[in-house]
Order: C-alpha cells, then structure tokens, then sequence
C-alpha cells in the first residue's frame, strides 16, 4: 500500500493525506463523530483525474475505498479504516446557465453551495432541509425537501452525471447515453461509481413565504392528524414536514420556553405570495401556535435555518422508512415516543413525498418508493452517545 501511495502522490494536483501529515486528523474527520475512522490515506481530488486516478490506485492495491461527498456521512460511508478516502471537497464548484435554467454542480458541493450560486438568478433545486448536506449523498439516495411536493425528488431533476467507474475511466450517464447506469444512479443506493459532476434542471425559486410553527404537545395528535389530511390535496407548491422540537434560543421564541419540546410544522410556499395568507392560515387555526417564524424569506434561508441545530462533530444516529399511510394508530405512536425526545438536535421529521414525486414511473428511476406518501425520519444527535438518561439539557 505504502507504494500505491507514493504512486498516487505523483500522479494527482491534489493533497495525498497520511498520518504522517499534520493536518491528517482534520482531514480524516467526517461530520458525523459516531465514524471515528483512520483511512490509509485521503485524497482531496482537484478533478475528475485526481478521481480516476485514485480508483486505479485502489483496485490495483486491493484497499478499500471510501467516496466523500459533503461529507456529512451520517451512516459512515465517507470514510474507511485502512483504505483510502476519494474526498471531493475541493470540486464544490457550481456554474449556473440562467437561460436555460441548468446548474452544472460538483460532486463535492452542498445544497448550501447550489443555493447560494442559483438564488441570485431566482432559480433553485430541490434539495433537503440542511444547507451542509452534500449533494452527491442526498442525489443519489433519492433526495427529499422542501420544494418535493412541487418540483419532484432531486434524481427527478438530475439531467446528467460524469461517473468514474471502477476501472478508472470516466463516463457520462443520462437519458441519451449509459442509460443502465443513469437509471441507477437515481435513487440506487451507492457503489456504481463516484459522481464527479451532476447537471440538474433548476426551476423558479426566490423568495418563499414559510418557516416553523411551535405547538403544545398535548396539539400532536390533532396537529398530526390536521397535517396529514391537509397535505393529501394541498396545492404543490406547499412544502410541509412535521417535527418534534426541543426550543432553541432562538429570538421568535419566548424566553420562558427555552429548552421546552414541542411538535412543529415547518412551511414552505413557494407559490404566488398574494396566495400566502390564505394557504397558510389553516396552520394558525389548528392549535394555539405558541411560537412561529413565518413569512417571506429567502429560499436559502429557510433551507439553511436549521444548520446551527447540527453542526459538525456531533453524534448521529439515523432511521428512516417510507409508509404510505399515516393511521391513528400511527400517529399514536409518535405521540408516545416523540414525548421522549431527549436532546435539543434529536427529532422525527414526518416529509411529504406526494405530488410531484410520485408522477414519475416507478420503473423511470431506482427510487422505489413513488407511491408512499410520506418518509419518517428519526434522528438521535448529541455531543456524547446518548442513553436513556439524557434530558433536554443533553
């Protein structure tokens, strides 16, 4: 291995990163601590050729290989111990053509990088709920947010992707060439190669009127059940998820209530604002709000208001399922465990995945989950392996 390395040291621009180096801790870490992981070394790849190259060096050394992205790496697959690392961060370029609304978006880059290149243009993708999330991992799994329900999944507006597959040479997969491959991609769940490159179709997105709405526990059950209902023939340019959320400092929320769990509904409208008032006040009728941040905002800072939640090196446990129903029975059984969240960056998101999302084929794209109508995600965070004896104050 050791001469694989120093092969590889010649042959890419980038950094070759061992542990003889000093900055080897930092470039080993992943954004999930739970992956305490020491790779033989990391590649901070300048280009598709630092990529390609890397992959020959691993199959012909036989070590493992581990793809970065964004490197959020909740279920660890960013990093490896003994192996080598493909780390993609540097290639987070985003080129934008207004014209014909298409983003050109490197395989390194964050949703927070797509917004900040689009947004400006009044044009956007859908894209998750955290701007620090990689946009290779939530592209290629599927990728479900806020603008779901009226522009599709992210696979649904991914046009192209240049692939280095595992010899080494790099194609471009899409619905005019390496269609097997294109198909895969889309929702597949991972090893078809690394994604130095994706093409997305982008649509109009500026400013939105949303944001979270805090109520009383003892509301989840009639909060839930309003929810579901309402977002079954909600028009699609409504975005919604429901939340179980321990308050933070935040100034919207009363002081007295800091620290206090509540369910929320988090908003999104992106939809003529002249409409705003009328879609939205359903939510303000449901149950007394006991805190709300809603109103216009832009697309970015609504997709990015929930980063300060789960910063990097935090403890992440994850899981998630698709359910195409969402009975009382259900929603009993969240009521009973959300109760129970235990930490201010824990919670179980409910996302709608109707509308736009499910008008495509099932057998258009690996995703398979077109007729579910919603995806639970449950996610245990804290600074430390959390226990059952964790409160609030974690």
């Amino acid at each position: 291995m050791s001469n694989a390395i120093d092969s590889l040291s010649e042959a890419v621009r980038g950094s070759v990163i061992t542990a003889d180096d000093p900055d080897y801790d930092d470039a080993r870490v992943v954004y999930n601590a739970m992956h305490d992981r020491r790779p033989r070394a990391v590649v901070r790849c300048m280009d598709s050729a630092d990529v390609m190259a890397t992959v020959v060096a691993a199959a012909e050394s036989g070590a493992d290989l581990a793809v970065r992205g964004g490197g959020h790496s909740v279920p660890g697959f960013g990093t490896v111990d003994d192996g080598l690392v493909i780390d993609l961060s540097v290639m987070n370029n985003v080129s934008v053509d207004p014209v014909n609304k298409i983003a050109r978006v490197g395989g390194g880059a964050t949703w927070g990088d797509v917004d900040h290149a689009t947004y400006p243009f009044g044009l956007g993708a859908p894209g998750g709920i955290i701007s620090t999330t990689g946009v290779g991992g939530l592209t290629l799994g599927g990728g479900i947010g806020y603008l779901t329900r009226g522009l599709g999944l992210s696979i649904d507006n991914l046009i192209s992707a240049d692939v280095v597959l595992a010899d080494g040479r790099q194609v471009t997969a899409s619905n005019d060439q390496n269609q097997d491959l294109f198909w895969a991609l889309r929702g597949g769940g991972g090893n078809f190669g690394v994604v130095t490159n994706f093409e997305f179709q982008l649509h109009e997105v500026g400013d939105i009127v949303g944001g979270p709405l805090f109520y009383e526990v003892d509301d989840a059950p009639t909060v839930m059940a309003f929810y579901r209902d309402l977002i079954a023939d909600a028009p699609e340019e409504l975005g919604c998820f429901f939340a179980w959320q321990i308050a933070p400092p935040l100034p919207f929320v009363p002081e007295d209530r800091v620290g206090d769990l509540f369910c929320a509904l988090v908003t999104c409208w992106n939809g003529p604002h002249e409409e705003a008032d009328a879609v939205l006040q359903p939510f303000f009728d449901v149950a007394e709000v006991k805190a709300q941040h809603v109103g216009p905002a832009p697309f970015p800072a609504l997709n990015s208001a929930f980063d300060g939640l789960v910063p990097k090196g935090m403890q992440h446990y994850w899981k998630a399922d698709f359910v195409t129903e969402l009975t009382d029975e259900a929603i009993a059984s969240h009521v009973e465990h959300g109760k129970k969240t235990p930490y201010v960056s824990s919670t179980m998101h409910l996302y709608s995945i109707n509308g736009a999302a499910q008008r495509v084929g099932a057998d258009e794209t690996a995703f398979g989950h077109r007729d579910k109508n919603f995806a639970p995600v449950i996610a245990a965070c804290g600074r430390t392996p959390l226990t059952t004896k964790q409160t609030s104050n974690g």
